[in-house]
């Protein structure tokens, strides 16, 4: 098998349909904190770098992982995995995995250098997970448990962190507004594993959707819309009612109707992919919305 590392390759292998989960908490988190006149530009660029820095490693750790356990085959129906289609050998996977981490402490260090403790602390956890999302002995996608960190680390820790670093405090609504972040980054993954179903299942690969089956994850994806699109913005828009602009964030429900036909009607791999491409860019349109209203 001839090993081809392009460029192309590298991008391909960084899934940069998938990448909207890093920057949408940021976004929310900015604009969160310049209307508390906490905005800081130096360590907003820092918390969007280092975000999408670990989320590209812990994508690298998932295309190597997958493929020496044996989960990404040939009859992978899910965009190409440059590992497994021989295009990067494990080795090189596995070095860039290193390489993108250790990348991720340069802005990290900034970070630490205005939060302290708790950043360092949250980078670091970050990372482990990113690892061992699909590696180590435990697996938290193996085991079901991806869907928990997502929701957490890609949504509340995202959001309140990247508030945090420049406010250096934290708010109740950052936090609530990161579980709306959280929310639609597990709509993402649930359709990443709703297509997968059959592959993961042979391969041991115990997800939420392996676990419960198809009608659950069509009901969790549901779920994380509506809780994201409706519930939150409802709660912080009228409760207290400082901040009504967050209701233009539940015009992303509508849009999300298209998604919502296809997560409940298709098991077509080709129809999924295109399903979960849309839910990252329905994640960018919520924050952008949700920022939009909450600077009115």
């Amino acid at each position: 098998m001839r090993h081809t590392s392009t460029l192309k390759t590298w991008i391909l292998a960084a899934r940069p349909k998938t990448l909207a989960a890093g920057m949408a908490p940021v976004i929310m988190g900015g604009a969160m904190a310049r209307v508390d006149h906490a905005f800081h530009a130096p360590a907003l660029l820092c918390a969007l770098l280092g975000a999408l820095l670990i989320q590209v490693g812990t994508n690298f750790a998932n295309d190597y992982f997958d493929f020496v356990k044996g989960t990404d085959t040939e009859e992978r129906v899910g965009p190409l995995r440059a590992t497994q289609a021989g295009l990067v050998s494990p080795r090189t996977m596995l070095a860039a995995t290193v390489i993108v981490f250790a990348l991720a402490l340069l802005p990290g260090g900034y970070l630490i250098h205005r939060g302290g403790m708790p950043i360092l602390i949250i980078g670091l956890v970050s990372i482990a997970c990113g690892v061992l999302y699909t590696g180590g002995p435990f697996p938290l996608g193996y085991l079901g448990l991806g869907d928990l960190f997502v929701l957490v680390f890609f949504g509340p820790v995202a959001v309140a962190g990247t508030y945090y670093v420049q406010a250096r405090m934290v708010t109740q609504d950052a936090v609530i507004a990161g579980i709306a972040a959280g929310l639609w980054s597990t709509a993402i993954l649930t359709v990443n594993n709703l297509r997968d179903m059959e592959g993961d299942r042979r391969s041991g690969k115990r997800t939420l959707a392996v676990r419960f089956g198809r009608t659950f994850a069509r009901v969790e994806y549901l779920a994380c819309v509506l809780l994201a699109g409706i519930a939150i913005p409802l709660y912080l828009g009228l409760y207290p009612g400082t901040h009504p602009g967050a209701l233009l964030a539940a015009l992303s429900v509508p849009a999300a109707i298209p998604a919502l036909r296809a997560v409940f009607s298709s098991t077509d791999g080709e129809q999924l992919n295109n399903t979960l491409a849309a839910t990252g860019k329905l994640l960018l349109l919520y924050a952008v919305l949700f920022s939009a209203g909450w600077l009115l």
